[in-house]
Formats: C-alpha cells, structure tokens, sequence
C-alpha cells in the first residue's frame, strides 16, 4: 500500500527522513533516529508506524520503537512491555488505542497521528518529572 498523497507532501514538506515497507500485510512506517523529548533513557530510537489496509479510513493502532524506550530513572513506561518482532527487528510495542470517534477519516493522517505520539511522549515523560 502506497501512502496518500496528504502524507507524502506532509513528510515532504516537513523533510522527515522515512522508509516505507511491508511486513504480514501492513503497511510499515520507520522514522530513523526519532528526537525523544527530555525524560528518557536515550535521545532517539527509531519509530516505526503500521499502517493496516484501509487506511486513512481505518485508524493506526499503536506504534514501536527499537531500541526500547525506557524514562530515564530506567523504569518502563505503562503499556510498553511487550516486544515484536517486525522487519527482521525487535520492536517494543508502546500500546496505545483511539477512543469510537477520535479519529477523523478524511481529516487526519500522519501529522496528526505523529503529533499524538509526540503528545504521549511528553506527557509521560513529564509525570516522571511531575
């Protein structure tokens, strides 16, 4: 599955390095060298996103990083414990799901769903430092 055009510009535009490949029939996003905000155990880690056939329409569902993210006192992020196996790596999944309603089919796309992974990448960062 190719991605749509809106997220191609959007990656374009904002010039984020990405590879795009497939893997057990979804679609796999990688971002190398993804900037963590200040809280964890490392800078960057690569980021990958699954696409499932049908997106934009059918929403991604959680996404990974390898290597594993950990906050920096060294304590694993909630919902974070489980490791994939995708692309020939090890993946750690970080667990996260919309709510019925929250994503928009013709609205968002990569930019939002990445915006929200930057949200939940600070948001638990800060309760460590909260």
């Amino acid at each position: 599955m190719a991605l749509p055009e809106h997220d191609l510009t959007y990656l374009e535009e904002r010039q984020l390095p990405h590879d795009v490949a497939v893997d057990e029939g979804m679609t796999c996003v990688v971002f190398r060298d993804w900037r963590l905000p200040p809280g964890y155990d490392r800078d960057d880690a690569d980021l990958m996103i699954r696409l499932q056939t049908g997106y934009p329409d059918v929403p991604p569902d959680m996404w990974w990083f390898d290597p594993a993210v950990r906050l920096a006192d060294g304590r694993m992020v909630p919902a974070t414990e489980v490791t994939e196996q995708h692309l020939g790596r090890n993946w750690q999944r970080w667990s996260r799901h919309f709510q019925d309603g929250q994503w928009q089919s013709g609205i968002d796309g990569l930019e939002s769903y990445l915006a929200l992974i930057q949200r939940e990448l600070m948001r638990c960062a800060s309760e460590v430092a909260g």
